[in-house]
């Protein structure tokens, strides 16, 4: 499995860019030319919202919005905001909601190595803090996947130090009631998307071996298309 920083550090990555570099990893890997890939990217401010977003649950200011082909409802990314697009071939039977799980158990690996706590929230997807003193559940890491040809797409988007008011234009993931939170409010420091991504890239190497196909030998070359 190849782990793929995408300008991490020194560029904010345009969403469209990303999603087309995104189907034709996809397309390599589902032919087998091309060992599982994760993409990890932080990435220029951008709303997505997935296939099961309302007219009610997007932004209401005019503020564009890239309607994508995954799971979930409407979210952000950018800068502050650690994305990780797991290209995987998952082991048969396909098990998404399994894989959306193994996503959510790496996150709350790395959010306990740092000192937090998460939990999952029954009939909600994610990583969330739970309700204490000062303030009740709240999501750290957003998760919206989708399956073609048995390999993986999208993933998850882990928040370190991003501007959390972003997320007030929109009804984050499509709960009404969710507060966003982030690793460095969390922890009363500044967490950046540099610090977390190799503490994320060792977890995910840990947790997607339980559900990854097993290829060796296929070209690790990131194409040329890269932005």
């Amino acid at each position: 499995m190849r782990f793929v920083p995408v300008g991490l550090g020194a560029t904010h990555s345009p969403y469209q860019p990303m999603w087309e570099l995104q189907r034709a990893v996809h397309g390599e890997v589902a032919d087998g030319t091309r060992d599982d890939t994760v993409l990890l990217v932080e990435h220029e401010p951008v709303y997505t919202a997935g296939r099961r977003t309302h007219l009610a649950e997007r932004p209401q200011d005019g503020t564009p919005v890239v309607d994508i082909d995954r799971g979930g409802k409407v979210t952000w990314h950018g800068p502050g905001q650690l994305v990780a697009y797991p290209i995987v071939r998952l082991r048969a039977p396909i098990d998404v909601v399994a894989y959306v799980r193994t996503l959510e158990q790496a996150v709350m690996d790395v959010c306990e190595g740092l000192g937090l706590h998460p939990v999952r929230v029954d009939g909600l997807t994610g990583v969330w803090l739970p309700a204490d003193d000062r303030a009740g559940e709240r999501k750290i890491c957003s998760i919206g996947v989708r399956v073609a040809r048995g390999v993986t797409m999208h993933g998850l988007a882990l928040n370190c130090d991003p501007d959390l008011g972003q997320f007030g234009r929109i009804v984050p993931c499509g709960i009404p009631d969710a507060d966003m939170t982030s690793l460095s409010r969390e922890l009363g420091r500044d967490v950046t998307v540099l610090e977390t991504a190799p503490l994320l890239e060792a977890a995910l190497r840990d947790r997607l071996a339980d559900v990854v196909v097993s290829r060796d030998g296929a070209p690790d070359e990131v194409p040329a298309a890269l932005p």
